[in-house]
């Protein structure tokens, strides 16, 4: 099978990986209303088409935190995206470096930031959320301004984690490590051709940031127990000013949704927002990113960078989302599925396939320039 989409590429990684990496990929939480909310509402903004409008030239470049990109998208931090394929952080930071977009690396990814680090050529963004353990954060951001990361992606809206009864099916969550691990062994071994590579040749399957504290105990139960007793539910606006101390570059908060909330993250000098329900993976029953933009760009009127994710499946989808507001938009399954299917040629493949369908869609709506997208493109 050719992939020809973004779509093709989410077929292709389920026949690739395990049944508890598709799921967990794929999934959101409880009956999966906002993640479904996510992609039904993008898909019904209207476009106007325009005729006769002089489109020969289009400039899809973007400039986000100080920095010039070939275009307005930049990877979303994934956890786990190393087990998608081998090393698959790094595959994806290069394909994103060969495609001038920014890259995102999860605190809970298999490759840690060194390592990262020594493989890309060009800085990269880093995700961090917020963890009891103090120390254990510093240690983690003196690291990121060690590998020179352009700028920290700061989640805010996992105090708790969701219930991704997909996880618990799947075997990935919520079994004894016997258990759960013997349920993992079976679907890989299902799958011989990600066994090999990523199973038996992709290791170590530690997750590289997080590994200091998890000590010995490495497994993905181990894991997930860790982050249920760490994540920290107490974290309240006042916290950013230590999280500013510790991080002098571009702060991005990422998982906002309520106008009052945009306000807040202006007053507390974030440097950008991202317009986010983490993917439908939170707050079952959220409205959708679409839903929530235009009501944060009207509440911050300009005063930061607003970037927005959810259900993006296209440079049609990356258009209709900056038409209603957006400065960028943070690409997450999209790329995650192309990862699994193909490795770094399908990280770079999906980037041209949004840059391609960014053109088509910005010539037919009239428009030449980033700058010219804008809600007069819409159908009221």
């Amino acid at each position: 099978m050719i992939a020809a989409s973004i779509s093709d590429y989410r077929a292709l990684s389920r026949r690739r990986l395990p049944k508890f990496l598709f799921e967990y990929v794929d999934g959101g939480s409880f009956d999966e209303v906002t993640l479904r909310r996510n992609r039904d509402d993008l898909q019904r903004i209207a476009l106007r088409q325009r005729v006769l409008n002089d489109v020969s030239q289009i400039d899809v470049s973007q400039t986000l935190f100080g920095q010039k990109w070939s275009l307005p998208v930049a990877l979303a931090p994934i956890g786990l995206a190393g087990m998608m394929a081998r090393r698959g952080e790094i595959q994806a930071a290069r394909a994103a470096e060969s495609k001038g977009v920014a890259f995102t690396l999860s605190t809970v990814s298999v490759c840690s930031l060194d390592e990262v680090h020594a493989a890309a050529r060009k800085p990269f963004w880093f995700q961090l959320y917020m963890i009891r353990d103090r120390g254990f954060m510093r240690d983690l951001l003196q690291k990121a301004r060690e590998a020179q990361c352009g700028a920290l992606v700061f989640t805010v809206d996992m105090p708790v984690p969701g219930s991704r009864y997909r996880d618990y099916r799947s075997g990935l969550a919520g079994a004894s490590n016997a258990v759960g691990a013997m349920r993992r062994f079976l679907q890989a071994a299902r799958r011989p051709s990600w066994a090999l590579d990523v199973g038996l040749l992709g290791g170590p399957h530690k997750l590289g940031n997080v590994a200091p504290v998890l000590g010995r105990k490495s497994g993905l139960e181990d894991f997930f127990r860790w982050m249920r007793q760490n994540f920290d539910p107490s974290v309240t606006w006042r916290d950013l000013d230590w999280v500013r101390q510790e991080w002098s570059g571009p702060l991005i908060l990422k998982g906002v949704l309520d106008p009052g909330d945009a306000r807040n993250a202006v007053s507390a000098g974030a440097d950008g927002i991202i317009v986010s329900n983490h993917g439908g993976r939170q707050l079952d029953g959220a409205i959708s990113s679409t839903a929530a933009l235009p009501r944060l760009v009207d509440a911050v009127g300009g005063k930061t960078t607003i970037l927005a994710d959810g259900g993006v499946r296209s440079g049609l989808d990356v258009v209709r989302l900056m038409a209603l507001g957006a400065s960028g938009v943070m690409l997450g399954r999209a790329w995650v599925y192309a990862l699994a299917a193909r490795g770094q040629t399908g990280v770079a493949h999906v980037l041209d396939l949004v840059e391609a369908e960014m053109r088509v869609a910005m010539a037919l709506t009239g428009v030449r320039t980033l700058a010219d997208i804008s809600r007069d493109i819409l159908e009221s």
